[in-house]
């Protein structure tokens, strides 16, 4: 699979090194991340915004922050200063239960939010964790919320965000609640692809950033359950599997799994 993503297209329009002092003048300026020329602008903020608006949000997001892999953006307990757009990489949040196991509650990936879970009570309820090298944009939650009463489209923005993310709670308890592993499988590698193709990929191919293991926390499903679902797509004819490569051969039999369910929810 060809992957097209914004480190390659931030890569490709990086002019060789040709000294020392060059490298640090590109390290300096990393440092600093202008919002009105990111190529994923569209995705985490507001498409209506006024030149002049632009300006005003690149003084507040002038930070960007690398993390990685294996490593934690912020942890349960860690003060909540900031709101987090992800530029490159991908991230899975998580919480411990009370007996200690790690309960995966999302993924997230570039051009998306992460953080908002911190703001209720000034501190994160949940560490997130890179799942491969990434980059943040660092947003100052009390700067954005400044901003965003002089900017109203930044404040319905800001709104959205937390919108979806009640909507996505929902999504995830009726996987939860009444759907099958099979429909549960299907529909994860569906919303899946989906949000990726929204960001230049393939519509019917992905690689897999998260284990078998985390993908079963996030859903309620064995390990052992995933790789079966995994099997049974591969043997109907549904999926290509080839390790983490995954390859939909049959978009429309997924969402009648899922439609199905719907359906008999009714």
């Amino acid at each position: 699979m060809l992957e097209v993503t914004p480190e390659t297209l931030e890569q490709g329009r990086r002019e060789p090194v040709a000294s020392e002092t060059k490298i640090h003048a590109m390290n300096s300026q990393a440092l600093k991340v202008a919002c009105s020329n990111c190529n994923l602008r569209e995705l985490c903020m507001p498409m209506s915004l006024k030149a002049e608006d632009l300006e005003k949000i690149d003084t507040v997001v002038a930070t960007r922050r690398k993390v990685k892999r294996g490593a934690r953006l912020y942890t349960n307990g860690d003060k909540f200063t900031s709101l987090y757009a992800i530029r490159t990489g991908f991230f899975k949040t998580c919480i411990t239960t009370e007996d200690g196991r790690s309960q995966v509650t999302g993924f997230q990936m570039a051009g998306e939010i992460i953080g908002l879970d911190g703001i209720v009570q000034e501190q994160h309820t949940c560490d997130a964790v890179a799942l491969e090298d990434a980059e943040v944009c660092v947003m100052p939650f009390e700067q954005i919320e400044e901003l965003s009463r002089e900017v109203v489209a930044l404040q319905r923005h800001v709104h959205k965000i937390m919108s979806r993310e009640i909507v996505r709670e929902h999504g995830v308890m009726l996987l939860l609640g009444s759907m099958r592993a099979e429909e549960r499988l299907a529909a994860f590698l569906l919303n899946l692809v989906q949000r990726l193709h929204a960001r230049g990929f393939s519509q019917s191919e992905l690689l897999l950033r998260m284990t078998r293991e985390e993908i079963g926390s996030y859903l309620g499903l064995k390990l052992e359950t995933v790789s079966r679902t995994f099997s049974k797509f591969v043997e109907d004819g549904m999926v290509e599997v080839k390790q983490r490569h995954v390859r939909i051969l049959d978009t429309d039999g997924l969402k009648l799994i899922v439609n199905n369910n719907a359906q008999s929810c009714q």
